[in-house]
């Protein structure tokens, strides 16, 4: 189970990246990059593996995640630079679309490393308090605070300088606001996934023992 998640934090992260370029809107107020959909989901899997494996496993899956995304930005750099066919035509596009401006991706580099190891962190520290007891607690707590960091870690990196201060502290509260909920509604899902863990290790015990 265990290579399953980390499958899927690396999926969801790298896919993350790529849906960053579209915004869409909630309302007339809220503006979200597409993707904020996907990159919440990736705390819950940390949360997971913390819960069942441990806080160096889960430390483990973001660096192996940090790698990804470094490796992931040479593959499209060389991409976006090798000489493209003469009847494709759609090179601006796909280079509009796949290349990001260094300080939007500088942002998003330092925020998930920051983030994620905070919510492992502090989700630690919590089990330690609570043992396998309140993991609710320690989900959520874990989520929202490394939330917080993240949101305001890479839009302050990304776009200070490029908009008033009241704009940028207005992105910041309503993204915030929308990984807050997101965060409050994932609680079902990391207990359904703890659940599937553990069973799988006891399963594995019952067969080798």
């Amino acid at each position: 189970m265990l290579l399953y998640l980390n499958g899927a934090f690396v999926g969801l992260l790298i896919l993350s990246n790529i849906l960053a370029v579209k915004l869409f809107s909630i309302g007339e107020w809220m503006v979200l990059p597409a993707a904020v959909i996907v990159y919440v989901f990736t705390f819950p899997i940390t949360d997971t593996i913390a819960e069942v494996y441990g806080k160096e496993a889960a430390r483990k899956t973001v660096f192996a995640g940090f790698i990804t995304q470094l490796a992931a930005l040479a593959f499209i750099f060389f991409a976006i630079h090798l000489p493209a066919a003469p009847f494709f035509g759609d090179q601006s596009s796909f280079e509009s679309i796949f290349s990001a401006g260094f300080r939007v991706t500088l942002a998003s580099l330092v925020s998930y490393f920051i983030s994620q190891n905070l919510d492992v962190t502090i989700f630690h520290k919590l089990k330690e308090r609570h043992g396998e007891s309140k993991l609710w607690i320690r989900n959520n707590a874990s989520t929202m605070v490394s939330q917080l960091a993240d949101t305001t870690i890479f839009i302050t990196i990304a776009f200070a300088g490029t908009m008033p201060a009241g704009a940028l502290i207005g992105m910041i509260v309503t993204q915030y606001l929308f990984k807050w909920i997101v965060a409050t509604a994932d609680t079902p899902l990391v207990y359904l996934l703890v659940k599937l863990c553990r069973r799988e290790q006891v399963s594995g015990k019952a067969i080798y023992s």
